[in-house]
């Protein structure tokens, strides 16, 4: 006799593991690691120039600014960039959602907005990335703690303003990060291509003019990553053009 509490086992189906959570901007800070990885090591390979002060007096001081850089960015200003795009959309705020500006030229128009950055930083602050001892990728780096901080507050009040979607700050982020690298890079290049890249963006030689010790190309670096502006400024335009370095 069977009992009638008898049920027939349940088939057994594998439990589906959970998808991958994915966090906002994705890879960004993996993709900013390996961009100074990278320009590091370049650097080693193919220097331009030979530094006086060797690496193992800067490269720890100038990595060390970084930490301090990023844990004041993070207890002070925990709202990313991109995360205040979101709200900004999702919110309408700013002159793009304001207007209706289609998706693609909002995009482009963000990342060439967000480039310029002709608002002066007192000379306390902005003298830290300056007074470098020498001239290498770990110079894109070294910046004040409160230059960091007002630039952040500068560029979240930009992005709050325009309603710049996502994806173009996101664009610019990854974009700052590469390039200043790039500029920064004590990088031997060959100079047809030196030529050809600085018409668009700012290249080693370029960015070395911007750290002369002549006042007027010094505070003729008006974009972190595209040359275009700089050409606003006559003198720095025309010594950059021929290549000067100092």
């Amino acid at each position: 006799m069977i009992s009638s509490s008898f049920c027939p086992p349940r088939p057994h189906h594998p439990k589906r593991p959970d998808p991958p959570r994915i966090s906002w901007p994705p890879s960004f800070y993996t993709t900013s690691r390996d961009t100074t990885l990278s320009g590091l090591s370049i650097g080693l390979v193919a220097p331009r120039r030979h530094l006086e002060f060797g690496r193992g007096l800067r490269w720890p001081n100038n990595l060390g600014v970084v930490v301090v850089d990023t844990l004041v960015l993070r207890l002070v200003v925990p709202t990313a960039a991109v995360g205040l795009a979101l709200v900004a959309e999702a919110q309408g705020w700013g002159l793009f959602n304001a207007f209706a500006v289609p998706g693609w030229l909002a995009v482009i128009a963000s990342v060439i907005l967000l480039d310029l950055h002709a608002v002066p930083v007192p000379w306390r602050l902005r003298r830290m990335h300056h007074a470098d001892l020498g001239f290498d990728v770990s110079t894109g780096l070294r910046f004040h703690p409160i230059e960091i901080l007002l630039s952040m507050v500068i560029k979240l009040t930009v992005v709050a303003a325009l309603g710049a979607p996502a994806l173009g700050v996101l664009l610019f982020e990854v974009l700052l990060n590469a390039t200043s690298m790039f500029n920064h890079g004590n990088v031997r290049m060959p100079e047809r291509l030196d030529r050809v890249l600085r018409w668009i963006v700012v290249t080693p030689d370029m960015q070395r003019v911007h750290h002369s010790a002549t006042p007027r190309e010094t505070n003729g670096n008006f974009g972190f990553n595209l040359a275009w502006w700089d050409r606003l400024s006559v003198p720095i335009a025309r010594s950059r053009r021929r290549g000067t370095t100092r």
